[in-house]
């Protein structure tokens, strides 16, 4: 196929110097050059930011590799200098490439993140042009970069870093060809990132003629593989074995963009950080634990792919399940990513299968409200009429250790919902012997306190208190110790998608999902998921806009639990 470059590339980098890799060698076999967090690149960062601080602007998070090159001693100037990274996005004609992985690779080299000598690639079956990049990039950034200075040369600088090369995914000859460009793009030390922002079904064949036709030879070369991981154990086992066939397990990247989630990150700090929690972190303080994820439109033409899945291997099995993990975990003896990932992994494997009846299941139907009519779930022309795939799903999780026995971990997640969020709710237990529970009359409920951490949108953490009103008289009332990001933090968050680039581009692998990770995850819900689909459950049809099936009620009743998002509803 043929290749097509946008723009030629401005830097004066010579051709790489190494030979081809041979079609015998496996892929990405240059591990000892493969860099940690503490690579040279980092070291980098964290000296600039130890020497400059004062000098850094507070709209730049990162330090630029070519404004702290001074710092660097003659060999690590010299190792840097020569080394490129050339990022290759496959399925770049794809709404996640244009709308989340350009527009985060944008936005790091707005804030020099990326280093000095970098090319980006996009590969696709179909030409993705300057213009298109330029209008998309605008338009998801406008919040965050529009008012800023030199925005415009920025995003001109960036594009000429930018090329494309359109090829067939299963063809080792177009992937030759990427090569060749990518060599002209490339010195001394070559590194590469394949994200591969395409459907499960075509990663091994990409993986595989990425593998014979364009390793690098000389540095390393990584892949972040997109979700969804399989459709159960027997599947996810099965592609895991196959990308290990030409990729070690370090080399792959198994992205959950909510785990690169600003509010996300700061669980571990808040509670390891901070004493008056960690005490209180266990059964005998925490009475119940809810996972909420909510949308509030449907599947509005994307239904073909959503109906593959359903709302439970969309969000439950990985964004709501790594969040409880997290959360739920010991502490690591580090910060390392191993120790962490294996600390994830202990609460997984302590944890009970799904059970048909710990779980409800909804589907969003036609509604009116205020003039309008919202269309159902099987009106979607994308969609079989006849489908039984939940947009809603209701689970009760519990974990069998001693920190958290008889403690349930109650996960939410729908479409077509009353409103759009996401947030983690621990609900502490009663006061015991309260001297004041008839002042809340029989509603012991509202005497209980509540730590809320909203993920998304209008991020922040508060903690719900009882208080006296204030007055002659003994009125009490639920107040919020609030910390509101957006007032306490005013510069802009990055997204998810920039965080978790940097890291792979690092080597750090704190955020990303191990395969031993992973195959607890689809253990806990495989059992479950393949009852539903044999009994042929029919889902609780929910009205659009509602706040979905009473059913899902019922449920956490069932737990001596009501849930906390429909009290600030």
């Amino acid at each position: 196929m043929a290749t097509h470059t946008m723009i030629a590339h401005s830097s004066s980098s010579a051709l790489a110097a190494s030979s081809p890799l041979k079609e015998t060698l496996p892929l990405f076999t240059t591990r000892s050059l493969t860099f940690p967090r503490k690579s040279s690149f980092s070291r980098l960062r964290l000296r600039f930011f130890a020497e400059k601080l004062s000098q850094l602007d507070s709209s730049n998070g990162c330090a630029s590799l070519q404004d702290s090159g001074e710092h660097l001693t003659e060999e690590h100037d010299t190792k840097e200098e020569s080394s490129t990274l050339s990022i290759t996005v496959v399925g770049a004609s794809g709404d996640l490439a244009k709308k989340k992985i350009f527009p985060a690779l944008f936005a790091l080299f707005y804030e020099g993140c990326l280093p000095q000598d970098f090319s980006v690639f996009g590969y696709a079956r179909t030409k993705l042009t300057h213009e298109e990049l330029r209008v998309m990039i605008s338009r998801t950034l406008t919040c965050r970069i529009d008012q800023r200075e030199n925005c415009v040369d920025k995003m001109d600088q960036f594009l000429k870093r930018c090329f494309y090369h359109s090829g067939q995914y299963n063809s080792e000859d177009d992937f030759a060809e990427l090569n060749t460009k990518l060599k002209e793009k490339e010195v001394y030390l070559s590194n590469r990132l394949y994200y591969l922002s395409i459907p499960p079904n075509i990663f091994v064949d990409v993986v595989r003629c990425a593998s014979l036709r364009a390793s690098s030879v000389n540095g390393w070369t990584r892949v972040i593989v997109e979700k969804p991981f399989g459709r159960d154990s027997e599947s996810s086992g099965g592609l895991t074995r196959c990308l290990k066939q030409y990729l070690t397990e370090e080399q792959i990247f198994r992205i959950d963009h909510y785990l690169g989630k600003e509010l996300v990150e700061n669980l571990s700090v808040l509670r390891f950080s901070n004493l008056v929690f960690e005490p209180l972190w266990s059964r005998n303080y925490i009475r119940n634990v809810q996972l909420i994820f909510s949308e509030d439109f449907g599947t509005e033409g994307r239904g073909g792919y959503f109906d593959q899945y359903g709302i439970i291997r969309d969000i439950m099995q990985n964004h709501l399940l790594q969040i409880l993990a997290l959360f739920a975990m010991e502490t690591p003896v580090s910060l390392d990513a191993e120790d962490i990932r294996s600390e994830k992994v202990k609460v997984l494997r302590s944890m009970k299968p799904l059970l048909l009846q710990d779980m409800i299941v909804g589907q969003y139907k036609g509604h009116s409200k205020g003039g309008k009519a919202y269309p159902g779930y099987t009106d979607d022309p994308t969609v079989p009429k006849n489908s039984l795939t939940p947009t809603f799903a209701a689970a009760a999780m519990f974990i069998n250790n001693a920190r958290w026995d008889g403690v349930p971990f109650l996960m939410k997640a729908g479409k077509a919902l009353h409103t759009r969020g996401a947030e983690i709710r621990v609900q502490f237990r009663h006061v015991p012997g309260n001297l004041y529970k008839k002042n809340f009359a029989t509603d012991l409920d509202k005497a209980t306190n509540e730590l809320v951490i909203r993920v998304q949108p209008d991020e922040g953490i508060y903690l719900r208190i009882n208080n006296k009103v204030p007055g002659l008289g003994m009125r009490l009332d639920r107040s919020d110790l609030n910390l509101l990001y957006r007032s306490r933090y005013p510069r802009e968050i990055p997204d998810a998608y920039e965080r978790l680039l940097l890291d792979a581009i690092e080597g750090e692998r704190r955020l990303f999902i191990r395969s031993d990770e992973l195959d607890a995850a689809w253990d806990l819900f495989t059992p479950a998921l393949k009852e539903l689909e044999q009994k042929k459950i029919v889902p609780e049809l929910y009205p659009y806009g509602s706040r979905g099936p009473v059913g899902a009620h019922y449920l956490a009743s069932k737990y001596n639990v009501r849930w906390g998002d429909l009290e600030d509803a």
